[in-house]
């Protein structure tokens, strides 16, 4: 089994870790913060904890990275003491992070240059695809790295697509997070219709979930709307973060993604700004605060 390094032990993140080590990968994870759940998770499935970058990566042959923002995949990578400066040539960098397309191209040219492959991998189903192992992860980058590491990616997920060349993952992942967020729109807006006609939001789970409006959203975070459970799967602000990436990539108004948008920023605001700590099921609140 390949040398594998994990970078980034979030909500997601120290779950995928744990099933590369639980799928016999030898796997040195590590977090810039070493307290946080993930990495107690990423530890209790078999990875070895690094204290650096450096201790993490010198070794490996491919090498992941799941983090937050733009500035922080470049960090991790590119800036001191990063990836780039102690990976070994031939080494594979996946970073499994949402960037966007723009994003990619000089890291990937700043990798090559030191005999580094890249792939863009954006993830999608929340912290229990993560957990499960059942993620949908969509690969760009050249189809023999991908090939290198499929098996990887198949310990971590269910569906596995290359979908291109160097930045095609992160575009197609961008349009996952179209669909996402305005999906969970009518997801909100039918439990407020259920509970306006004194239906219970339970029901209309159960029920249409079953039918041609039945989706994953309504599925999974319907149930957690309908009982107030407002914990991140998937925080709102990464879904925020995702579709900056979206207008920044189109350059055109899209009314659905700027109503998506303006409500999730709804929800950032509140609590003093600890709103952008929830799921994206919290989308609710900013109906309730529109109510008010």
């Amino acid at each position: 089994m390949m040398k594998t390094a994990f970078l980034g032990l979030g909500v997601m993140g120290g779950h995928m870790a744990a099933n590369l080590a639980r799928g016999g990968y030898d796997v040195r994870a590590w977090n810039r913060t070493p307290d946080r759940p993930g990495v107690a998770i990423a530890r209790e499935g078999g990875a070895e904890i690094a204290n650096s970058i450096r201790d993490a990566v010198a070794e490996a042959e491919v090498i992941c990275t799941c983090v937050g923002d733009v500035p922080d995949v470049e960090e991790v990578i590119l800036g001191p003491g990063g990836i780039a400066e102690f990976a070994k040539p031939g080494a594979i960098v996946v970073d499994l992070s949402t960037i966007g397309p723009a994003a990619v191209a000089p890291i990937a040219e700043a990798l090559k240059s030191r005999k580094i492959q890249f792939l863009d991998a954006p993830i999608s189903g929340g912290d229990v695809g993560a957990k499960n192992g059942t993620l949908t992860i969509m690969v760009g980058g050249e189809a023999d790295a991908f090939e290198t590491c499929k098996p990887l990616f198949e310990a971590m997920g269910k569906n596995i697509r290359h979908c291109g060349p160097s930045g095609s993952g992160q575009g197609v992942k961008l349009c996952n997070q179209i669909l996402c967020s305005l999906t969970l729109v009518g997801v909100c807006e039918a439990m407020l219709l259920a509970e306006r006609q004194g239906i219970d939001p339970q029901l209309v789970v159960e029920v249409c979930g079953t039918g041609a409006a039945g989706s994953w959203a309504l599925s999974n975070l319907g149930e957690k709307v309908a009982d107030g459970d407002f914990a991140p799967g998937f925080m709102i602000r990464h879904m925020v973060k995702d579709l900056r990436l979206v207008q920044e990539a189109l350059s055109r108004y899209l009314p659905g993604v700027e109503l998506a948008d303006r409500l999730f920023k709804v929800v950032r605001d509140l609590d003093g700004g600890d709103g952008a700590m929830q799921g994206t099921q919290a989308m609710i609140r900013a109906y309730r605060e529109e109510e008010n």
